[in-house]
């Protein structure tokens, strides 16, 4: 009976040692799980370069806010609710949400299934609202401007929200992603964050080209006011091509003016990124030809059809007439207006 009573305190003693272990080293295994910067930026890059292909919000932006939004993917809105970007609900909001404090008590936050779907509500988030459409006619890779912007358009609070994106963009040489390359070396990155203070914060120069051609999807993309676009071949369907570029059903037709009903033409050039509010510098005024509408003179210089309407003082329908000036960058003069 005493070996027995013995065995069976040693057991429970066992037990509640084990168990004593168990709760000292969890939060030791429970910090193991963090990540850091780098492991983060290796983690998800592509992510933020497949929404740069998608939409061209620049790679490092996103790869950016992602960083400080989320404490490096270790913040508890990026473990319990793949939040990465801090996103509100809002009243459009149909998904699932995860409630925390913020600037005020019990805020509602998006919640997604995993965080690609965090990277492309972002992307979505910024393409879709109107007072982000400015930052569109920025220059791709310049993310000063962009970090600058997100702020003006109320993005964050935080007034220094534009440094802190720069310096995690310089300090951590973020632009690499904004080239027109699918994929950067694993091993050039680290040898580039090795590289002295100086040198990482060099920024990364802009494309002077606008006729630069790649070929990361299987067929020829051009560049035209800095806006990605392709040719459309015979065969070639709606589907199909959301399919091949990764898109949801509404991006192609919202990014080139069309309606619901509208067919696609073998021959036309078809956006696959939003298009500007502007022609590029230094085209300034088109001469209509015979023929020729609004929206072929929008395809034509990556101008947003509505845009171009407002800029010559003309209602969404109007067509110009043979040698009418359509201006592309400013109003249109009161002396060229129509009496």
């Amino acid at each position: 009976m005493l070996h027995t009573a013995i065995s069976a305190t040693f057991i429970i003693m066992n037990k509640y040692l084990i168990i004593a272990l168990i709760i000292i080293q969890s939060p030791i295994i429970f910090a193991q799980t963090k990540i850091n910067r780098e492991e983060y930026i290796m983690k998800y890059k592509e992510l933020a370069i497949k929404e740069m292909h998608r939409s061209g919000i620049p790679a490092s932006i996103t790869l950016a806010q992602g960083l400080l939004e989320s404490n490096n993917g270790n913040s508890k809105l990026a473990i319990k609710a793949n939040n990465h970007f801090g996103i509100k609900c809002h009243s459009s909001w149909t998904g699932k949400k995860f409630h925390q404090d913020d600037d005020a008590k019990n805020e509602c936050f998006r919640k997604y299934k995993s965080v690609y779907d965090s990277y492309k509500d972002h992307t979505d988030f910024l393409v879709n609202a109107k007072r982000y459409a400015f930052l569109f006619d920025l220059e791709p890779t310049d993310y000063e401007a962009w970090a600058k912007g997100l702020r003006k358009a109320g993005y964050a609070t935080n007034p220094k929200y534009p440094q802190l994106l720069i310096k995690i963009i310089e300090d951590n040489q973020l632009y690499i992603y904004d080239k027109d390359n699918k994929v950067v070396n694993n091993s050039s990155i680290k040898n580039n964050h090795n590289k002295s203070h100086n040198n990482s914060t060099q920024k990364n120069p802009k494309k002077k080209e606008d006729n630069f051609k790649i070929d990361p999807y299987g067929r020829k993309i051009q560049i035209c006011n800095n806006r990605k676009y392709i040719i459309v071949k015979p065969g070639d369907t709606f589907f199909s091509l959301n399919n091949e570029f990764d898109m949801l059903s509404w991006e192609l037709k919202r990014y080139n003016d069309l309606d619901k009903n509208d067919l696609l033409k073998a021959g036309s050039r078809l956006y696959i990124q939003p298009k500007r509010n502007k022609a590029k510098r230094g085209t300034e005024i088109h001469i209509a030809k015979k023929g020729e509408t609004m929206h072929d003179i929008s395809q034509l210089y990556g101008i947003k059809l509505k845009k171009l309407y407002f800029k010559n003082n003309m209602k969404p329908g109007d067509q110009p007439n043979p040698g009418q000036k359509i201006y592309l960058r400013r109003r249109i003069p009161p002396e060229d207006q129509k009496k």
